[in-house]
């Protein structure tokens, strides 16, 4: 009797996977056809395909080769080569980015990198195909053949007060405080 109880269990079981698995046959598929679509894929806010150095239309970009981003790498991804030039405008020499290489194959994608770059230099962009049949193709250089430093913004000085005029107030926001004998 429990042999046929089994028999009739397994035969019950057999069908239901079968009304799955037919379930599934007639749904619509989801298959992303890949190549096909490549550039149609909307990526999300956050997504970190690849490293890259943005330089604007006169081949300009804004890494001053100050070097925290390679100190803050966890595992030495980034090495950011510089030089001394000398500054025309100060006299004083400076350091120039000279070569910025990215190893893409030791990456962890932490974006360590980027959240401290201070002149916003560098960012992530969408770009996930990263297959090539030798390691050293996987070391970038992220800036481009004879850029340079794009220069910062003049800003503007305040307007001369005229003689006799008597000197703007001070605002509350710019008052010095008094110091109180409790401070230390």
């Amino acid at each position: 009797m429990n042999h046929i109880k089994n028999v009739i269990v397994g035969f019950w079981r057999l069908l239901q996977g079968m009304y799955i698995s037919m379930l599934n046959f007639l749904r619509p598929k989801v298959t992303e056809r890949y190549p096909e679509n490549r550039g149609k894929k909307i990526y999300f806010e956050r997504f970190r395909g690849m490293l890259v150095m943005p330089h604007n239309a006169k081949n300009e970009h804004k890494c001053t080769a100050c070097g925290i981003c390679q100190m803050n790498c966890p595992n030495g991804t980034i090495k950011v080569v510089s030089k001394q030039e000398m500054n025309e405008d100060t006299g004083k020499p400076s350091r120039v980015l000279d070569v910025y290489y990215y190893d893409l194959g030791t990456c962890i994608y932490c974006a360590l990198c980027t959240q401290t770059c201070p002149q916003k230099a560098i960012e992530w962009n969408n770009n996930f195909e990263h297959a090539v049949f030798e390691r050293a193709a996987l070391v970038k250089k992220l800036n481009k053949d004879g850029s340079r430093l794009e220069p910062k913004p003049a800003v503007p000085k305040p307007a001369a007060t005229p003689a006799g005029a008597p000197a703007p107030a001070e605002t509350a926001d710019s008052a010095p405080t008094p110091l109180s004998a409790t401070t230390v």
